[in-house]
């Protein structure tokens, strides 16, 4: 087992889920190592790792990386990339893994305290995980599974799984921190510094068989610019017509087409109120109940900047206009600004024993509701946001999820046996609800004249089972099945005229069978084999999109798609020593069915949902830790990722195969290395690098360094932070401080300069 930032290898196994136990066999420096984990909180994880996992505490991440996001605490992860565009992302923050790009959110599966935060009602980069339901200065740990190899997680996991363990305090504990950061940004005709802030508050205690915690924070920040209003130079029609303006930038799109960039657009500013409490109840010395409400709201604003102007300087966002001889018309869409409120719930609740003995159990609950969740934007172009009229709104609440899950541990020869069993139950579901209206009022209408409905449900029931078999003190196997029945329903489309329109009931069962193989070669040595199946079952955005023609029949959508079907399999070697590990990783993924957005009977203006016939990926992943073996107070983690990953077959577009998946560059790389002088001071530096990428499944975008471009990168970061005493700690950092440009169809952000303050009961 490798793990990025701890190096001790009985520290390692204590470190994961905080109350982890080593277990072994009688003959120690001859033993097969397993990590059972026994902790009274939640957890996604089983209790057996069957293959590679990486993780960090959270006093790590407050010590080395600038964290003002939930996600940030993965930055430095192998193969691991969030497309986090601006402090406060909170709807295109998406995880890529090995054989996944940042396209494909579907693909990974993110947990805190044992509840989903993986947003399973679609698939893409409005489908993002709900980050904000955890803050950085709440996490205790957050450790990652590579792989679909534990028969615990459904066929979302091909990619990843991500578990959060927050804070549940034994003693009195209580923790304030404010921060600031800003960046000057520069891109196209947009010069301009745009800063924020965040506060948090947490205190928890512990009194008997009670303990609680609560956590308050507070995001107050205005993003830069993430689109870009533009023209293609040949779509203009050659002559005088029009308003002759001055200031639009030339440029070329990732196709390599020159066009005209007219504009910043979606400058965000959000704001963003966070609340949680957990409460752990102690029934008996091994049996604990646990609840967690948490509350998040988003306030958010986007704004439009036209770069044009008329001949007497004044500034212009709509009309025809002229620019070098050919006339372009400007559509209210282009710098239509919008402005959103957000409120989400989350309810966890869960019963767990934690005997240790012959077996164990838990019984866990969960729902996330979008309370409420309206986007409002105007029909006609307006500088000022606040100027109201006609307008659209869409409003997604009502939507969300649950899960409900019943799991048990069973050892039969107690925690000293060669056998361990995990085994369960467990009940996933989704609801998908999008509301579309039209008003007078854009700014303040809660609903008005139907434009159209998008609504459907699905839910997963499994059955799985898992056994970690110690055949003897160098061997261990651990074999695994998942039975799955998957339903899709309710789905329904309407529009202003007729009825609404129903699709099909479908429903359907599969089998992923998963096994893996360790061997303890010697002290310092270990070899595992992996491999699984994960069926990735088709979201409810993805089934039931379409449109209604003018016979009120379903057009643009395919109600029988396939689940996409991987098999995936990993070789690792893993060498530990006192104060470092090495991790060396062959890893292949086959799938067949792979969902994406394609053209429609080749037409080049409709895209939707099909399925890619095959995809294939093989690579190599690196990952190295040492802990003060060059110079003392020196810790270092790096990781070399290396993917070729091809469409081998694809009947809806023909001109894909052969090229590469998107947004899976073939290189990518970090390096985090965090020295500390004394006890006082602490420094860090870190870099991110990601090779050449497309955004399209023929590969014909090669213009990557463009907006809708998707580019390779290379950023450094650095942070020193300081503890004044027992109490008081600042911290100041700088994210790319190469000050780097890089897109993934959104600019992300230049250099951010970061400063906190911190008191700690």
């Amino acid at each position: 087992m490798s793990t990025p930032f701890n190096y001790k290898p009985l520290a390692l196994m204590l470190a994961l889920i905080g109350t982890s136990t080593y277990a072994a066999a009688d003959h120690a420096g001859q033993t097969m190592a397993a990590v059972l984990v026994n902790g009274g909180r939640p957890s996604s994880l089983p209790t057996q790792i069957p293959t590679t996992i990486e993780g960090i505490s959270g006093a790590q991440i407050e010590d080395r990386i600038n964290a003002t996001d939930a996600e940030d605490a993965l930055k430095y992860f192998p193969s691991l990339n969030i497309r986090k565009r601006y402090i406060g992302d909170y709807d295109h923050a998406v995880l890529a893994s090995r054989a996944s790009g940042t396209g494909n959110s579907a693909r990974s599966l993110v947990y805190a305290d044992g509840i989903l935060l993986s947003n399973l009602l679609g698939n893409g980069a409005t489908y993002t995980p709900r980050w904000g339901l955890v803050t950085p200065e709440e996490i205790e740990r957050v450790d990652v599974l590579y792989g679909p190899f534990s028969a615990a997680y459904p066929g979302n996991a091909v990619g990843a799984v991500v578990d959060y363990q927050t804070r549940m305090p034994g003693k009195l504990e209580a923790h304030v921190k404010l921060s600031g950061f800003g960046q000057q940004y520069k891109q196209y005709g947009s010069d301009d510094s745009f800063r924020g802030k965040q506060g948090s508050a947490s205190i928890g205690d512990r009194a008997g068989a009670w303990s609680w915690w609560l956590d308050l924070s507070r995001l107050d920040n205005n993003g830069q610019p993430i689109a870009f209003a533009n023209k293609l130079l040949g779509k203009g029609a050659t002559g005088t017509d029009g308003v002759a303006v001055t200031g639009a930038r030339a440029d070329r799109n990732p196709l390599g087409q020159e066009w005209w960039i007219l504009g910043a657009t979606n400058q965000i500013h959000t704001v963003q109120d966070h609340a949680k409490v957990k409460l752990a109840y102690d029934v008996t010395p091994t049996l604990r109940a646990s609840y967690t409400l948490g509350w998040w709201k988003n306030d958010v604003e986007r704004k439009s900047t036209s770069y044009l102007r008329d001949g007497a300087g004044n500034t212009v966002y709509k009309g025809l206009v002229n620019i070098g001889g050919k006339s372009f018309a400007l559509l209210p869409s282009d710098f239509a600004p919008s402005v959103g409120g957000l409120e989400h719930l989350m309810h966890g609740l869960s019963l767990k024993s934690n005997s240790k003995g012959v077996f164990d159990w838990e019984l866990a609950y969960s729902r996330y509701d979008y309370v409420s969740d309206l986007v409002r934007t105007p029909t006609d172009a307006v500088p000022d946001p606040r100027s109201n009229g006609a307008g659209i709104g869409t409003d997604l609440g009502g939507s969300g999820w649950n899960t409900l899950t019943l799991k048990g541990i069973w050892r039969p020869g107690g925690m000293a046996g060669g056998h361990i069993v995990d085994f369960g139950l467990q009940r996933d579901s989704a609801q998908l609800r999008t509301h579309v209206f039209s008003s007078g009022d854009w700014l303040h209408a809660g609903d008005g004249k139907l434009m159209s409905d998008f609504n459907g449900d699905t839910r997963l029931e499994s059955l799985y089972a898992q056994d970690a078999w110690r055949i003897d003190p160098q061997w261990k196997a651990t074999l695994g099945a998942r039975l799955e029945r998957w339903q899709a329903f309710d789905g329904v489309l309407a529009k202003v005229a007729g009825k609404p329109v129903p699709f099909g009931t479908r429903s359907e069962t599969s089998w992923s069978p998963k096994a893996a193989l360790a061997f303890r070669a010697n002290q310092e040595w270990t070899l595992k084999a992996s491999t699984g199946r994960a069926v990735r079952n088709p979201t409810a955005a993805e089934l039931f999109q379409g449109a209604l023609d003018a016979d009120n029949q379903i057009v643009n959508s395919n109600p029988n798609l396939r689940a996409e079907r991987s098999w995936t399999s990993e070789l690792s070697a893993e060498r530990m020593l006192a104060n470092s590990s090495l991790r060396v990783t062959l890893f292949h993924e086959d799938t067949r069915d792979a969902l994406y957005s394609q053209p429609l009977n080749g037409s080049p203006t409709v895209n939707t949902i099909q399925n890619v016939g095959r995809i294939r990926t093989s690579g190599l992943e690196l990952s190295h830790q040492a802990d003060e073996v060059l110079l003392h107070g020196l810790s270092l983690s790096d990781s070399l990722t290396y993917a070729d990953s091809k469409i081998v077959s694809n009947d809806a577009l023909p001109a894909s195969v052969g090229k590469l998946q998107p947004r899976v560059p073939a290189w990518r790389a970090t390096f985090l290395a965090s020295y500390h002088v004394g006890d006082k001071w602490s420094t860090s530096f870190g870099a991110r690098y990601s090779g050449k990428q497309y955004g399209t499944l023929d590969n014909s975008d090669p213009n990557g360094s463009t907006y809708t471009g998707v580019s390779r990168y290379f950023v450094t970061d650095v942070r020193v932070r300081y503890r004044v005493d027992n109490h008081w700690t600042a911290s100041v950092g700088i994210d790319n401080l190469n000050n780097a440009k890089y897109w993934a169809y959104h600019p992300y952000t230049q250099r951010t300069l970061l400063a906190e303050l911190k008191y700690d009961l």
